[in-house]
């Protein structure tokens, strides 16, 4: 396993804001940061020399929407994601896992994975939590994110729970095919459980067994309202490891 360093340099002494950075094979990633979306290669109306001048440390961008378009293939002979949207500093990308909520219209989920309907021109594509670690390890990205259900709120605690499990089962499949590499890419967990307390701490408990290098709280921002968002960063935040 690789040695994929985070170090926290600096803590508030009235809260439990802290300073840090994150060593990548792109650069360093000084936290807290803001990472501009660059959904399909690109942060909208700026060049890669105007991001620059913000200060930006790192952009995401997207796996199902690079998969499908340009496709992997050509960002490979491109020599990866940097070179191909000529980005010198730290990339994520995400696994898909918004898109299960975003476009589920178009998606079919079974245990194995996730079967998209392109929304370009109807082909069917099927994402598994090994293909998207490949995908991603195509993309040469910085940060990888394992494929998850990002479910939607107001969904039953019933429903939450199977995608829930369903997300870990996933992870523990990633979490073995990325392990196995043994590469300086890191690879994020990421917590799940909608908005029931006791199932997001289910997933913290769950996920944090397995030695990724990073956790992620997924499943916000899919329609609750802000205080809630709040309210749930700010009493899982802290339960993640602080390391």
């Amino acid at each position: 396993m690789q040695d994929y360093k985070f170090e926290i340099t600096q803590k508030s002494t009235i809260s439990k804001a802290r300073l840090g950075k994150i060593h990548t094979p792109h650069g360093v990633i000084e936290t807290p940061t803001f990472m501009p979306v660059g959904t399909q290669a690109t942060v909208k109306s700026l060049t890669p020399d105007q991001i620059s001048t913000t200060q930006t440390n790192i952009i995401l961008a997207n796996t199902y929407h690079l998969s499908l378009r340009p496709g992997i293939e050509i960002i490979k002979a491109h020599g990866g994601l940097h070179k191909f949207m000529n980005w010198n500093k730290p990339i994520l990308t995400d696994s898909g896992g918004y898109q299960v909520f975003s476009l589920a219209k178009s998606r079919k989920i079974n245990s194995n994975g996730v079967t998209f309907k392109s929304h370009i021109d109807g082909s069917f594509h099927k994402f598994s939590p090994e293909n998207v670690i490949d995908l991603q390890c195509g993309f040469n990205s910085d940060i990888m994110m394992v494929l998850d259900i990002c479910t939607a709120y107001n969904v039953s605690k019933t429903q939450t729970s199977l995608d829930m499990k369903l997300t870990h089962k996933w992870a523990s499949q990633a979490y073995q095919h990325w392990a196995k590499k043994n590469i300086p890419n890191w690879c994020f967990a990421i917590i799940q459980g909608g908005f029931h307390e006791e199932l997001r701490q289910e997933s913290i408990e769950t996920l944090t067994q397995l030695n990724f290098p990073g956790f992620a709280l997924g499943g916000l921002s899919v329609g609750e309202p802000q205080d809630l968002l709040h309210e749930y960063i700010e009493k899982f935040g802290p339960k993640l490891p602080e390391n």
